[in-house]
This record gives C-alpha cells, sequence and structure tokens, in this order.
C-alpha cells in the first residue's frame, strides 16, 4: 500500500513538471488607441498590423478612440442626422471602429470602445461645430463665458438634450458594433468645477433650492456635490442604458486619480463603484517616476478612496508616452512589479505608440518579463473566447 501511494505521488510530480507552460490564469494587459500622434486608425491596413503586434505580444485588451474633436471613428446615424458629420472626416473611406473589431477578435482582443472626448466640444475651437449648431448646449462659467478649460471647451453635462446626445452615441455602437465593452474617461461623465453657471443650470439649481442662485465660488463644497451628484446620475444612466441594451457588454470607466478628479472635474468615481455602475476601472495613475508613481497607487488603494478592500475591479492606467515623454525602461518594469506585489494583476497602457519606440523596445521588454505568456482577461467578455 505503502508502495502503491509513493508510486502515485511521484507520477503525479512527475505529470505536473513535465506539462507544457499554460497562460497565466488571469491578467489584464489594455493599451489605448488613439488618432491623435499615430496612424494605426488610418487604414485596414495598419489597423490588421496593430492587432497583430499586440497579439504577438500577448495583450488582450484594445481601447480604440471612438468619440474625438466633436466627431465619431465610426459610421454615426446620430452624428449624421445632427450635424451632418457621419464620420470623421479624415476617416470617410473606412469604418475604424469596424476593422479593430474585426482584426482584434481574430486573436481574442477585447475591444473597448473608448469615447474620449466625453463632455467636451471642443479643443481651442470657441466650442467648434457641435456649439456652433447648438450654442444652448454650451457650458458657462460664474462670468457667463463658454467653460474653458485647458484649452477644451465644454457642453453642459447636466443639460438633458446633451446627456441625451451622448447617450445615444454610445447606444448605437453597442447596438450596432461588435463591442466587448464601452468606456468614458476623465470627461465622461465630467465637468469643470468652474462651470455650472448656464441659465438652464441655474434654474435647475434654483427649482431645487428654493429659488437660490447657485454659489459664486466655484469650490463651494455643497455646489461641488450637487453637480457631482448629477454627474453620478448620468453614471448611472449610462450604464443601465448600456445593460439594457446588452447585458454582457462592459461598462468601463478611466476618471482621473480621486480626490482631484472630484475637486476638478466633479468625478466621484468611488460612487459609482459603490453604487454598482461600472465593471471596470482604470484610473489615470499618469506620473513620470517610479517614487511617484508608488505614491499614487498606494493613494487609490480601495480603503483609501472609501470602498472597501475586496473591489478588485480596479486597474491603474499607466502613461507610456506623450508628446515626447517616453517611459524609462525600469520604470516601466518596476510598475509592474509594484501592481503585482500588491496584489493588481494588470493595468492599461497610454498609448500604444509607446510599444513602437525604439525598435519595440518597451513592447519587447514586456514580453521577456511580465507579459511572457498570454493571459485571459479577469472578466467575461461578449465576443472574445476568453
Amino acid at each position: 500500500m505503502i508502495r502503491c501511494l509513493f508510486y502515485t505521488i511521484i507520477s503525479v510530480l512527475f505529470f505536473a513538471c513535465n506539462q507544457p507552460e499554460k497562460i497565466r490564469s488571469t491578467e489584464l494587459r489594455g493599451v489605448w488607441l488613439t488618432n491623435v500622434d499615430s496612424k494605426v486608425m488610418d487604414s485596414r491596413e495598419n489597423i490588421a498590423e496593430a492587432m497583430r503586434f499586440l497579439a504577438e505580444n500577448n495583450f488582450n485588451m484594445v481601447c480604440p478612440v471612438v468619440w474625438n474633436k466633436g466627431m465619431t471613428l465610426y459610421r454615426s446615424a446620430v452624428m449624421d442626422s445632427m450635424f451632418h458629420i457621419p464620420i470623421d472626416t479624415l476617416q470617410q473611406s473606412h469604418d475604424p471602429l469596424a476593422e479593430v473589431i474585426e482584426e482584434a477578435h481574430k486573436y481574442n482582443i477585447a475591444v473597448i470602445a473608448w469615447f474620449e472626448f466625453g463632455f467636451s466640444s471642443s479643443y481651442k475651437e470657441n466650442g467648434g461645430h457641435l456649439l456652433k449648431a447648438k450654442p444652448h448646449w454650451a457650458a458657462r462659467d460664474s462670468s457667463g463665458k463658454l467653460l474653458t478649460k485647458n484649452g477644451f471647451e465644454w457642453m453642459n453635462a447636466y443639460h438633458p438634450e446633451v446627456q441625451q446626445f451622448m447617450l445615444d452615441l454610445v447606444s448605437e455602437v453597442v447596438k450596432n458594433y461588435k463591442v466587448d465593452g464601452v468606456q468614458g474617461d476623465d470627461r465622461l461623465p465630467a465637468q469643470p468645477s468652474e462651470g455650472g453657471y448656464s441659465d438652464y443650470t441655474r434654474e435647475l439649481y434654483a427649482a431645487e433650492h428654493q429659488g437660490q442662485e447657485p454659489p459664486q465660488y466655484s469650490k463651494d463644497p455643497d455646489w461641488l456635490r450637487w453637480r457631482a451628484e448629477k454627474l453620478n446620475t448620468f453614471a448611472g444612466k449610462m450604464y443601465d442604458t448600456v445593460k439594457s441594451i446588452d447585458k454582457d457588454v462592459l461598462v468601463t470607466w478611466s476618471p482621473s486619480i480621486h480626490p482631484w478628479a472630484y475637486e476638478q472635474y466633479l468625478q466621484d468615481w468611488p460612487a459609482w463603484i459603490k453604487e454598482k455602475h461600472a465593471d471596470l476601472v482604470f484610473p489615470q495613475h499618469y506620473r513620470y517616476t517610479l517614487d511617484r508613481y508608488q505614491t499614487l497607487f498606494d493613494s487609490q488603494r480601495p480603503a483609501h478612496v472609501g470602498l472597501t478592500e475586496d473591489v478588485n475591479i480596479i486597474y491603474p492606467g499607466i502613461l507610456m508616452k506623450v508628446s515626447d515623454y517616453l517611459i524609462e525602461p525600469d520604470y516601466l518594469v518596476q510598475a509592474l512589479k509594484y501592481n503585482r506585489e500588491h496584489g493588481v494583476n494588470g493595468e492599461v497602457f497610454f498609448f500604444y505608440e509607446g510599444l513602437r519606440k525604439n525598435n519595440d523596445q518597451l513592447a519587447r521588454l514586456l514580453k521577456d518579463t511580465y507579459y511572457k505568456k498570454p493571459a485571459k482577461l479577469p472578466v467575461k467578455t461578449k465576443y472574445t473566447q476568453q
């Protein structure tokens, strides 16, 4: 009996040690795909090559921009009917979103449609074509001027027509495209806290405050809370709208960091998680040095933002490239090490072109270290076999 048991144990150990390498159980490995400082979205050939590259380097999620500069990167009946611009004027010969989906799904890469521009209307264009056609959609600051922050001009996120417009854009993507998810970011839902002074919003506030005018001080705590709650309600509407169309499509968010996001852009994203209006959240942990990244990472842990420790849907966004900045290789590896040591198995990189710099140096580094084996996503997706 003892001899049989001994040989059984030896056989089990031998079998286990001689199995081929399996994929890592679950990790989220995502990247944002932009139409700024990148030519990937410009042609089917570029898109196909990019998806093949991501698959070869063991990524499993891509977040392509579908709403930027007041235009869509897909064929939009909503934009056509309201503004006679059915698709980004530089992409009229093809449908970038449809092509990303088809090419990404060949490799079981999940596609999350990223509504990057959110409630902003334009960048240094005095409202652009959206507010030219719909001037009553404009957000206003306390002096009555068009709400502008860091060059971005804004629609009024509290106006029901503006909210319905955004919900209609999201809805047609979910209805017409085989996306695995949709995503709002630091502009959806968001509104610079200097705003809230349009006639519509003033009247809405007065109706809910016995005729009182909103405080002139834009950072008044109660005024911040009132506006943030309106955006919280919208987050719930967007979540419910998506799920009513297809319950299996993920709703994801990529907000700024807490509490800065709340104070500056009225984004109370911990509340979106508490109220179960989020399937995944990718806070933008954008820092230029490792020590600052680690400090920020610690400050955004669930317990530090008012959540319970068992929340496991938060994965950091890591700044890989912007303008002339490119993350240092050692910083990249150490950031992923820090994530894994703290039980966070995944991240999303901003953005794709950083992987291709210096003869694909950073992509090769990831594959040599933390992305050595393929991995399943930690969430179920509709159109990929995870």
